[in-house]
């Protein structure tokens, strides 16, 4: 128990206010803003994702690529290729282009194999605390069903999400008792890359 008080003590001291149902006007706006998708127009792609770069007609070319930590991809001829934060379409369109110097009329495809990029973070008293995988658009009730739910001392009227680190960070309550009986449904929002949910 005094772990848990600590943390939230720290998540707060690091987040500023916690944003509640006693937080001014514009926090409950900044909440329902946060039903925006995670990734508009498509999947971006990000570090640990892997990639297969197909060139039609060399396959000396054609490989798995995994992104980097720092976004980039090496490709034989062309180099360097960022990949983090866009969409496949994106670096396929690149890719072409800078192949299309060395070699003519050879298409080139891109795909992703494994999505390994975005991930959640669920701790505190739910059944498995731990770091989740969020290959497409995920709420909070989604990312809690994925922990396995409460433990039986969990407060689920006062869990918190964490969204940024440092200056930026942003600390919301999310009161699962309300959303199950569909009340202030808003407070269920789309997680992000990052976001840490707290169950006290």
């Amino acid at each position: 128990m005094k772990r848990i008080v600590l943390l939230l003590l720290c998540v707060v001291s690091l987040g500023g206010a916690v944003m509640g149902p006693s937080a001014q006007a514009g926090d409950s706006e900044d909440l329902r803003r946060m039903f925006e998708t995670v990734a508009p127009g498509g999947y971006h792609v990000g570090a640990e994702d892997v990639l297969e770069v197909f060139v039609w007609g060399d396959e000396s070319l054609t490989r798995q690529v995994m992104v980097r930590p720092d976004g980039y991809v090496s490709l034989p001829l062309v180099g360097e290729v960022l990949c983090q934060g866009r969409t496949v379409e994106d670096i396929r369109s690149e890719v072409d282009r800078r192949y299309a110097k060395f070699l003519s009329d050879t298409p080139v495809s891109v795909m992703i194999v494994e999505i390994n990029s975005p991930k959640v973070y669920v701790i505190g008293k739910v059944n498995r605390p731990g770091v989740y995988l969020m290959p497409h658009p995920m709420t909070v009730t989604q990312a809690l069903a994925l922990a396995g739910g409460f433990n039986p001392f969990a407060d689920d009227a006062n869990i918190l999400l964490v969204r940024g680190i440092g200056p930026e960070q942003k600390v919301y309550e999310y009161d699962y008792t309300d959303v199950s009986l569909g009340s202030d449904m808003y407070q269920n929002v789309l997680l992000r890359p990052n976001d840490t949910i707290v169950v006290p």
